[in-house]
């Protein structure tokens, strides 16, 4: 199973607050919309994203589909497919991807420590 980039999505409380404190860590802005209170920031391999009011906890967060650049690859696992193999490892789904559809969509699950992992497809299967 290939979940694809891995990044981690912060629940923070303000927004330019983590903006400035991971930009002196090292971390540039590579994505997303202030304005809609999220920001995506990366320091060489590393990406953040900054998520004010969006998520509840912390997320650990895989896109199918990107490179860690988020660059779209060529082949990959479609989230429909990694549903599927989890499902049949008898993990439960909080959120799942409604059958017969295509392109992007996400699925969450809870670690067994109640973690939030988001498996978020942007991109269509080629």
């Amino acid at each position: 199973m290939k979940l694809g980039a891995f990044s981690l999505s912060l629940a923070v409380a303000d927004l330019a607050a983590s903006q400035a404190f991971y930009m002196a860590l090292g971390f540039e802005v590579v994505g997303g919309a202030p304005e809609q209170n999220w920001l995506i920031l990366r320091n060489g391999d590393t990406t953040l994203g900054l998520f004010e009011g969006m998520f509840p906890k912390n997320t650990i967060t895989f896109n199918p589909g990107w490179d860690g650049q988020a660059q779209p690859l060529s082949q990959f696992d479609d989230v429909r497919v990694i549903q599927a193999e989890l499902e049949a490892k008898g993990l439960k789904l909080e959120s799942r991807v409604e059958e017969g559809t295509s392109g992007p969509a996400s699925i969450l699950l809870m670690d067994p420590d109640g973690n939030p992992v988001l498996i978020d497809q942007h991109v269509s299967k080629p």
